[in-house]
């Protein structure tokens, strides 16, 4: 569970985020908005890139805002970015192999922790090849695969699904569903994809100028006629 009580984060006399409250508690929840409302501000805060001016963060019942951003990974927070992270010299293996350099093991061992994670994220057929030698779909489920390995708590995922087409989109939503199951993980799903946050979240944040538009039911939330006009231009 994600709660976070008057999170306010200030640039000058810009508020990106303005006096933020909610409480995130499904296992996978929607963060969506227009650009510039605040969502990439309140990942960073997340992950602790920036510190909020007041407000608190709890994750999981843990406090996160006094965690360096090293502490939080070790706790067991797990970032993804649009652009993805797959060093092109190393097998797939050895990208997903690497972050267990730097966050805590799992209860099983490194190579059945990695093999498992391949397995559920569609890779053990590429496990051999090289970043630079796998397609779009691949490189976005190595990003999962990473995330999923060692013993996360609170995956932050941007974007996993741009670019993919019908049949990934479809794989990628079965895997996320599933990501409390395989890991006892939270996911927050940023994505500006409307029909694979109604697919997949059963809870929805929407943001707009920094401030909370509306939270609820996923379908609740994008039948809202204050978030069709917001962000779906309705």
């Amino acid at each position: 569970m994600i709660r976070l009580d008057d999170v306010t984060v200030q640039f000058g006399g810009l508020k990106a985020i303005d006096a933020l409250s909610a409480q995130l508690d499904a296992p996978v929840c929607g963060l969506i908005g227009p650009n510039g409302a605040g969502k990439t501000t309140l990942v960073n805060v997340l992950s602790g890139l920036l510190q909020p001016s007041i407000g608190r963060v709890v994750a999981d019942g843990t406090d996160l805002l006094p965690m360096s951003p090293l502490r939080r990974v070790r706790w067991g927070l797990r970032r993804s970015f649009q652009t993805e992270q797959v060093v092109e010299d190393l097998t797939v293996w050895d990208n997903v192999q690497a972050v267990l350099d730097h966050v805590p093991a799992g209860e099983r061992n490194a190579a059945d922790d990695i093999a498992e994670v391949l397995r559920y994220t569609h890779l053990s057929d590429v496990a051999t090849r090289l970043g630079s030698e796998i397609d779009l779909f691949h490189r976005r489920m190595v990003e999962l695969a990473k995330a999923l390995v060692g013993r996360p708590r609170l995956l932050l995922l941007d974007e996993p699904g741009a670019g993919l087409d019908e049949r990934e989109s479809a794989l990628l939503r079965q895997a996320l569903l599933g990501v409390q199951g395989l890991r006892g993980a939270q996911v927050l799903l940023i994505d500006h994809d409307v029909d694979l946050i109604a697919a997949t979240c059963q809870q929805t944040l929407v943001m707009d100028f920094g401030r909370r538009l509306a939270l609820g039911p996923t379908a609740q939330v994008l039948a809202d006629a204050d978030v069709r006009r917001a962000y779906l231009g309705a």
